[in-house]
């Protein structure tokens, strides 16, 4: 079955079952299946606005589906930190890695939920690999998941018809979005590469040796 049918027919059950198959669609997207999460978060303000579905019901299942949805990816990762540790622990690029990701988790965590949607598997996956604590984790992921929830559904229920125009476009942008933060992270990295990057190093003051 293609990716298109399965959108198709998550929609279809949308339209028939409610918030049912709504919550069930974004659970099994936040497992890495692959389906258009933003999309029928869209689609479900548009509905709710013809009155096909009601709201209140569809983000209270929508969230529980994307919470537990996230919490299970994080397990896998969790699960899987003996290995990661095993076989990368000791290389010290892992390390930084695992420190930045300490220090800097919580945004990557709320911003992959409704911005880098691209990325937000991996962030979960990291952050239980990482030993990133599980209170930290769900409470920023909750949070994230709540946003998106009221920001695509807030959009789908404004635009009504328009919600398939709007995800296009935020599709578009999001893509865009996410190369910038890949090419601004390498770079970041090279940077701290001591030589990588000569013309973003300090030029010695005049009179002074260059190393």
């Amino acid at each position: 079955m293609s990716d298109f049918n399965l959108t198709d027919l998550f929609l279809t059950w949308m339209l028939n079952y409610g918030a049912l198959a709504f919550g069930l669609a974004l659970f099994i997207g936040a497992l890495g299946v692959p389906l258009p999460g933003s999309l029928l978060v869209l689609a479900a303000g548009a509905f709710a606005r013809q009155g096909v579905l009601d709201w209140g019901t569809a983000a209270f299942l929508g969230l529980i589906g994307a919470v537990v949805g996230d919490t299970f990816s994080y397990a896998m990762g969790r699960f899987a930190k003996g290995w990661v540790q095993q076989h990368f622990g000791q290389r010290a690029i892992w390390q930084k890695a695992q420190a930045t990701f300490v220090q800097r988790g919580a945004l990557a965590i709320y911003l992959t939920r409704f911005i880098l949607t691209q990325v937000a598997i991996p962030v979960n996956l990291i952050a239980g690999s990482s030993g990133y604590t599980f209170s930290r984790f769900f409470a920023f992921d909750f949070a994230g998941e709540i946003t998106w929830l009221a920001l695509y559904g807030g959009l789908g229920y404004t635009f009504g018809n328009q919600w398939e125009a709007i995800n296009q476009f935020i599709s578009d942008f999001s893509g865009l979005l996410v190369g910038l933060v890949v090419l601004a992270v390498g770079l970041y990295f090279l940077w701290r590469n001591q030589g990588w990057l000569p013309f973003l190093q300090r030029r010695p003051q005049e009179g002074q040796p260059v190393e």
